[in-house]
């Protein structure tokens, strides 16, 4: 069996479609259920079981001999939400669980990190475990993933293999749900569709021109590939870096939606919301090398590609992958 933590969430539901276009139909999936709007990401899923996240630890406990690989996706991931005990609750202590009960029972684990975790890129964008002791993420979720890093390195007892993914900016099917935190394509796309423009976040900063801070844009599909490369593969455990080595502005992204519905570009520039506007990155690039020396050798989509594919396929039909 392979477990998939957050499989009812974004990146989860994609990689359990992507497991089942493997051939994969006995995963079990593991998620709080509790959403309505995220249930349709399981439509037409193939799995084995289901099970509420909050009795998981117990099942896996029960149930180790028989699971092969666990993902763990499943995360609280709002960067709005300052409240420290829940991320420490679900992002940190949760996982420290599971990481636990894998190693004592030697099931390969992959996590999800964040490159939320890098701050203001200070010290650059690099997956070389060295500079992560000083890395200053601007937020509690940021914070929570660090820590969860750092604690993962720090231990002696581990799976036969691991690996931490530090998530860029994904985006791709599956969103409905998110709200405020979907893609800045999800809202794109909705804006243009009820008002024919998009609004933009104005620079605060005066070496960052409005619409064009940048960002590191991977396309979900291209995570999920890494993910079940990581299964295949078993490469040296670590923490990677996941995205796509190249950052765009976020008016390129604007630009790429209005060219995927055929529309005239129109964007309006509006502050950034004073709650998040001290920390908010203005950059963010992933260094891909890492990765890449350990043997996946996949080009990952452009942006223009992604958007495409997924305003087209997915957003104006409303579909799921």
């Amino acid at each position: 069996m392979i477990v998939v933590t957050g499989a009812a969430g974004f990146i989860g539901s994609c990689l359990v479609s992507r497991l089942n276009q493997e051939g994969f139909s006995d995963v079990v999936i593991v998620d709080d259920f509790s959403h309505p709007e995220k249930q349709k990401n399981l439509v037409g899923k193939k799995f084995k079981q289901e099970i509420h996240r909050d009795v998981f630890p117990e099942w896996l406990l029960k149930n180790s001999k028989e699971v092969k690989f666990v993902f763990h996706i499943g995360a609280r991931t709002d960067t709005t939400e300052f409240d420290v005990e829940i991320f420490d609750r679900l992002n940190v202590h949760y996982s420290q669980t599971l990481w636990n009960i894998c190693a004592d029972a030697a099931i390969p684990f992959v996590y999800a990190s964040s490159a939320a975790t890098y701050g203001e890129g200070e010290f650059g964008y690099d997956d070389d475990h060295s500079i992560f002791p000083k890395l200053q993420p601007l937020n509690p979720y940021g914070w929570s993933k660090q820590q969860f890093d750092l604690w993962v390195l720090k231990q002696e007892k581990h799976p036969p293999f691991w690996a931490g993914l530090k998530f860029f900016n994904v985006y791709g099917p599956n969103e409905f749900h998110k709200a405020r935190m979907a893609s800045v394509i999800f809202h794109a796309f909705n804006q243009i569709n009820k008002s024919g423009e998009v609004k933009l976040f104005r620079s605060h900063r005066p070496e960052y021109k409005d619409g064009w801070q940048l960002r590191d844009f991977v396309y979900v599909k291209d995570v999920v590939n890494v993910c079940l490369f990581l299964m295949n593969e078993k490469v040296e455990s670590s923490i990677f870096n996941l995205g796509t080595g190249t950052a765009r502005s976020f008016y390129d992204l604007a630009d790429s939606t209005f060219k995927a519905l055929n529309k005239e570009t129109k964007i309006e520039f509006i502050d950034i919301p004073a709650d998040i506007r001290d920390k908010y990155q203005y950059f963010t690039e992933a260094n891909m090398q890492k990765l890449m020396k350990a043997g996946y050798s996949k080009p990952f989509t452009s942006l223009e590609d992604g958007v495409t594919d997924y305003v087209k396929n997915y957003l104006s039909n409303h579909l799921y992958y």
